[in-house]
């Protein structure tokens, strides 16, 4: 489950940034946030 999660966050941070990229500044911060807090080494919302 950890993999998962890890899997998961890496995919939301990536997005975000590519996000901001593209110009959408706010979503892309609260994307990044979501995948801070989904990831294993942050404060996993699963657990």
């Amino acid at each position: 489950m950890a993999l998962i999660l890890w899997i998961l966050a890496v995919i939301l941070v990536v997005y975000g940034i590519w996000m901001i990229f593209r110009g959408q500044l706010l979503l892309g911060i609260v994307v990044i946030i979501v995948g801070l807090l989904v990831g294993p080494g942050g404060v996993s919302i699963f657990t």
